[in-house]
């Protein structure tokens, strides 16, 4: 088993709100890490408040398969709490399995029971339920795959000097992805990819078929496989029924769009909107899809070398995420800029290509960043390892240096 490794970019998050009156939520697609960084919040309020205790909940364990509602929820945590005169602390770990769960923490938080911190693998329900039990009282903490960065961190590879193995560490990133559990097993394909297509499997049985009560899985599945075969593509529900139509499947557009709501629901897959620079405005119907886990994707349809332009553009996007951007597509007079991405440090714009070895393609990724007239900064990233292109102030950057710049 791999060791507890820290995830700083999370706890630092968390951190200044340990002790205070406001419930910690930790969400993102299942097997991402969120049951390690409970573990390293428990580990960090034990070195921190000495007079504490830990009551940590696992709603997956046979052992609180009791706990059915939020009344069971409620009297559970009450009663083993209620002859303790120390600081309490609660953890409760896949907390969407509690039935109307969050009635139970609302009535915690305003008994002052507890310190709460909560996971949970399905975006709709959280945003649903906490905007209606717990407004003004929660902060949201979204945690994703692992970055190359903290990659290298589980592989106990930080600080490569060899480049040879630092550049075969980098295909293994985008053969596997990011989910932290790979790192148990030998990194080989037979290993690796029956682990993620099991985990696929899970994700879509227990997060999308059961909670959305699908019974003909075989459209969710048909459209899944679609949308992770087109990874960083522009498209739509009616582009993809109608490319199942002349398949002959008939798959209406409502289904579609049904099942696509429900893969990013389960995080599976990011829906991430147009941005008309010149009309700053988000556009409707058109969109790009990025997988919640590049290894996923690759687990159910293989990994190829011909779709490594969409791989690294999901993983630059994964990492944008990680470090708390707010990330669109950009649009500008029939050109497109693969993300425009804001903080609060401010914005930057950013096109990936896996190499700039033509003029035309050099041109297609300069022009339109050469075409925004705003002075935030301008990145092209790219696999080049010697060549650096310099055109009006545009960045051209190492993909794999961006990935490792904390900065």
């Amino acid at each position: 088993m791999i060791n507890l490794i820290e995830r700083n970019s999370y706890t630092d998050i968390l951190k200044p709100f340990i002790g205070k009156p406001v419930i910690k939520i930790i969400t993102g697609m299942r097997r991402v890490g969120k049951s390690k960084l409970l573990e390293l919040i428990q580990k960090q309020i034990k070195s921190l408040k000495k007079n504490s205790e830990i009551l940590s909940i696992n709603m997956e364990s046979l052992e609180y398969d009791f706990i059915k509602n939020y009344n069971d929820l409620y009297k559970y945590v009450k009663n083993k709490f209620r002859n303790s005169s120390k600081q309490k602390f609660l953890f409760i770990d896949e907390i969407q399995m509690v039935e109307k769960w969050e009635k139970a923490v609302n009535s915690l938080l305003s008994e002052n029971i507890a310190d709460i911190y909560i996971t949970g693998s399905n975006a709709y329900m959280f945003s649903k339920e906490l905007a209606t039990h717990l407004t003004g009282r929660y902060i949201t903490i979204e945690v994703f795959p692992l970055t190359f960065s903290e990659f290298l961190d589980f592989r106990q590879k930080t600080g490569l000097k060899d480049i040879a193995v630092f550049e075969n560490e980098f295909n293994l990133f985008l053969k596997y992805g990011g989910l932290p559990a790979i790192h148990n097993f030998e990194l080989t394909d037979e290993i690796i990819y029956e682990y993620l297509y099991n985990i696929f499997n899970t994700i879509i049985l227990k997060d999308v078929v059961s909670r959305n009560k699908i019974r003909d899985t075989s459209n969710l599945f048909a459209i899944t496989k679609y949308i992770f075969d087109n990874c960083g593509n522009i498209t739509s529900g009616k582009n993809i029924s109608d490319f199942f139509k002349s398949q002959k499947i008939k798959i209406s557009t409502d289904t579609v769009l049904n099942h696509v709501s429900h893969l990013v629901e389960a995080n599976l897959i990011m829906s991430v909107e147009r941005y008309d620079i010149k009309g700053k405005k988000y556009l409707e119907h058109l969109a790009k899809y990025y997988m919640g886990d590049i290894g996923l994707r690759n687990g159910l349809i293989g990994y190829r070398e011909k779709d490594i332009s969409g791989i690294l553009e999901n993983i630059v996007f994964l990492q944008l995420k990680s470090r708390r951007y707010k990330v669109a597509v950009g649009k500008l007079d029939g050109t497109e800029i693969d993300f425009i991405a804001e903080n609060s440090d401010g914005k930057i714009y950013i096109q990936v290509s896996y190499m700039l070895n033509s003029k035309k393609t050099i041109e297609r990724e300069f022009q339109p960043l050469e075409a925004v007239s705003d002075n935030y900064p301008k990145y092209v990233l790219s696999l080049d390892k010697f060549q650096k292109i310099e055109r009006n102030g545009i960045i051209h950057q190492n993909l794999i240096d961006f990935l490792l710049n904390k900065k």
